[in-house]
């Protein structure tokens, strides 16, 4: 039996972490392989990758869908659950766009919108 305190605990028990979010993110906006998202995902080793990837599928957030071909390809989508995170994903990115405008110069700091 898992005990948590609030609501919040359970919440970044499954989506948080220094990775996650940022998987979630990309999946959200369309399939991606895993060499596409260590691409986007900069600095995540590729040991981390496949574990918070796993993580993911086994909280039910994304899905794993491998091709059976010569190399092996895989292919991860988000689920429906995974989809109901979308709207709370675009409230933070707003949150993050109006804290840089109103606590960094726009000289120190660059977005850069990869997709």
């Amino acid at each position: 039996m898992r005990t948590f305190h609030c609501e919040m605990e359970i919440t970044l028990d499954v989506i948080g972490g220094k990775w996650k979010g940022l998987i979630l993110y990309y999946v959200i906006q369309k399939p991606r392989r895993t060499g596409e998202l260590k691409r986007l995902v900069h600095n995540i080793s590729q040991k981390m990758l496949v574990q918070t990837l796993r993580e993911l599928e086994n909280d039910g957030l994304i899905h794993r869908k491998m091709y059976n071909q010569v190399p092996p390809k895989v292919e991860y989508s988000i689920t429906e659950l995974g989809e109901s995170l979308e709207p709370i994903f675009k409230l933070l990115c707003n949150w993050g766009a109006n804290y840089a405008s109103e606590s960094y110069d726009p000289d120190e700091i660059e977005i850069l919108h990869l997709s």
